[in-house]
């Protein structure tokens, strides 16, 4: 069976290569948002034109970026939500949000000290790991099985 995995979250490390380098050799299609912030922020003024006003300029661009995540969560069999440490990634509670009403498995990724600021969306994911190799591994688990070696 092959797995689709929906990587949301916070562009700023490199969490997202860590899983997919992980996961090679197992059944899962993975697939992500925009990750060049630069595009993501002028993609809306950049394909319907320029906006005086920064918040229709962010507006265009948030709406345009909706049509992937939208369809990336829509069509996960599993959503994996990263909250890193720098900035506040309201986008990336709205994803969990999102997935969570729609039923998809969520993990949720983050840190010991997000703990408490995160404890709404951890109960609403059915796994909450603090690093990528842990996503691996449950991953790995669901498509075949098999623990993580001890050692």
């Amino acid at each position: 069976m092959t797995l689709k995995v929906y990587l949301s979250g916070e562009i700023h490390t490199d969490w997202r290569e860590r899983i997919t380098e992980g996961a090679e050799g197992l059944d899962v299609a993975f697939d992500a948002p925009v990750t060049d912030h630069a595009a993501s922020d002028d993609c809306g003024v950049a394909i319907l034109g320029a906006e005086p006003d920064k918040y229709w300029h962010d507006h265009k661009g948030a709406m345009i970026n909706a049509i992937r995540t939208r369809k990336g969560i829509e069509d996960a069999d599993v959503v994996v939500v990263r909250f890193g440490d720098k900035y506040k990634q309201w986008n990336a509670a709205f994803d969990a949000g999102y997935a969570a009403a729609l039923g998809k498995s969520l993990i949720v990724l983050h840190g010991p000290d997000h703990q408490h600021a995160l404890k709404e969306v951890d109960a609403a994911a059915l796994a909450v790991a603090e690093r990528p190799e842990q996503v691996v591994e449950i991953l790995r688990y669901v498509l075949t099985g098999a623990l993580p070696r001890q050692g």
